[in-house]
């Protein structure tokens, strides 16, 4: 009884995996889930757009892209200022001179937050876990930070001809 049953039975299981079955698993082929990427160091969150979890982002990702910066507007880390711009619901603030002993540049190796008088005179190392910093960010620094060029508190924004989407300048 039990072999004719299985008989029965598994040509139909059969043609309904075939017939049905395949179209369940084309429509999950079809709508991949994407992981959501929540990049946070030492219990502060990192908005924008990371790529991982050490301040690296779609814009800026080199083995020296570890740090993030505080935004004086919304006091929110982001990675860079392209993905302040793309995420953000306001204009950016540049840091005044007077406000250099604030912390506000955030290591993405060890979670150390440093001043920007700090970071800026850092040769371009974690002064706590050594890590080296990229650079080449020196040449955005005009986005972040008071330079003393001339600058508004808007430094730059979309409509300013030398703004460039993190693609370097």
């Amino acid at each position: 009884m039990k072999t004719q049953l299985s008989k029965l039975l598994l040509p139909t299981v059969l043609f309904f995996l075939l017939s049905f079955g395949s179209a369940f698993l084309c429509e999950a082929q079809q709508t991949p889930l994407l992981p959501v990427v929540k990049s946070e160091i030492r219990g502060i969150n990192i908005f924008g757009k990371p790529v991982d979890n050490q301040t690296r982002c779609v814009h800026w990702h080199s083995e020296l892209d570890v740090i993030a910066i505080k935004f004086k507007c919304c006091e929110k880390y982001y990675p860079c200022f392209s993905c302040h711009e793309e995420e953000a619901d306001h204009e950016h603030q540049v840091w005044p001179k007077a406000e250099f002993d604030a912390k506000a540049i955030l290591c993405g190796v060890c979670g150390t937050e440093l001043s920007i008088e700090t970071y800026m005179s850092s040769g371009n190392t974690c002064p706590s876990c050594a890590a080296a910093f990229n650079p080449g960010c020196s040449k955005h620094y005009h986005l972040y930070f008071e330079t003393g060029e001339g600058q508004s508190s808007v430094a730059a924004s979309k409509n300013n001809p030398f703004y460039s989407q993190g693609k370097g300048y």
